[in-house]
């Protein structure tokens, strides 16, 4: 399957970190299989027209962090799912996303179970095997 990433220029979110997400996402999600190649540094800095250090340093971090690993001279690609990080340090990170969301949330006024429910439709959205 063909790997699309999409930049959001003015994103408060950096470039690198818009290349992490969304890979990590198409990982996860099944969208990219195990073993799977994903584009050349430079291919992909040529078509999102950036810095090829921006895209070497997203994909530094998805190898740091299981998702992706180089196999020399032939590119980078979709690793084997692996635990990096221990069961608390997990919990601990997504308590850190749920506390920022919580205080979104009471900033704009949303109910609670508006935000359980479109959690709920995310997962489900992000979820499903890939070929659905």
């Amino acid at each position: 399957m063909a790997l699309t990433i999409r930049i959001v220029a003015g994103s408060t979110a950096p470039i690198y970190r818009q290349i992490v997400d969304q890979i990590t996402r198409s990982v996860a999600s099944g969208e990219l299989a195990v073993g799977e190649s994903v584009p050349s540094v430079r291919q992909l800095a040529r078509e999102l027209v950036i810095n090829p250090n921006t895209v070497a340093k997203a994909y530094a971090e998805l190898v740091d962090s299981g998702f992706l690993e180089t196999q020399a001279g032939k590119g980078f690609f979709v690793a084997k799912r692996r635990q990096v990080y221990s069961k608390s340090e997990r919990l601990r990170r997504i308590d850190e996303s749920i506390d920022q969301l919580v205080n979104h949330a009471v900033t704009l006024d949303i109910e609670p179970e508006v935000i359980v429910q479109r959690l709920q439709q995310r997962f489900e959205k992000n979820l499903k095997p890939a070929g659905d």
